[in-house]
């Protein structure tokens, strides 16, 4: 028969499990919030190149949430990011091109993403149950050793 010394060490190694998914998880959605804000930043950027024109006046962001205004010479020379720290002129069709491109590999990711998050919440419910049968077994041991000492002490008397 297994000791409630046992039970106790394999009821804290689960908890640290458990600790140890959420915290991975919590990690995740952050990752998935971030990814989404990127995804609604493109939006916006292609919404802008659709809708400016040459001549437009628009803010640019310098730093520090300060803001210059700015006239757009040509609208069809667009500077899009590449990554990596590398960037490069296009067309204003190919610019929104590269965009919804990335769009797509950041609802993938996404996708992925909460994938994994699920694959976690399904380990965690597994942890949870066995974590309530080890607790359900120390009960019974618990309450066999009860009545074990309460017939020893109906036997002495």
């Amino acid at each position: 028969m297994m000791g409630s010394g046992g039970g106790g060490q394999q009821l804290q190694q689960l908890q640290k499990q458990l600790e140890a998914i959420d915290a991975e998880v919590e990690a995740l959605e952050a990752e998935v919030d971030e990814l989404e804000t990127e995804h609604a930043e493109i939006d916006e950027a292609v919404d802008a190149l659709d809708t400016l024109d040459s001549g437009s006046t628009v803010q640019v962001p310098i730093g520090g949430d300060a803001y210059l205004r700015a006239e757009i010479q040509d609208i069809d020379e667009v500077i899009v990011s590449l990554g990596g720290g590398y960037a490069a002129e296009q067309e204003q069709d190919n610019a929104v091109d590269a965009l919804r491109s990335k769009q797509e590999s950041i609802e993938e990711t996404i996708e992925e993403t909460e994938a994994e998050i699920e694959e976690l919440e399904d380990e965690t419910e597994d942890l949870e149950k066995q974590a309530q049968a080890i607790q359900q077994r120390m009960q019974q041991q618990q309450q066999q050793q009860m009545s074990k000492m309460q017939e020893m002490q109906d036997g002495d008397e």
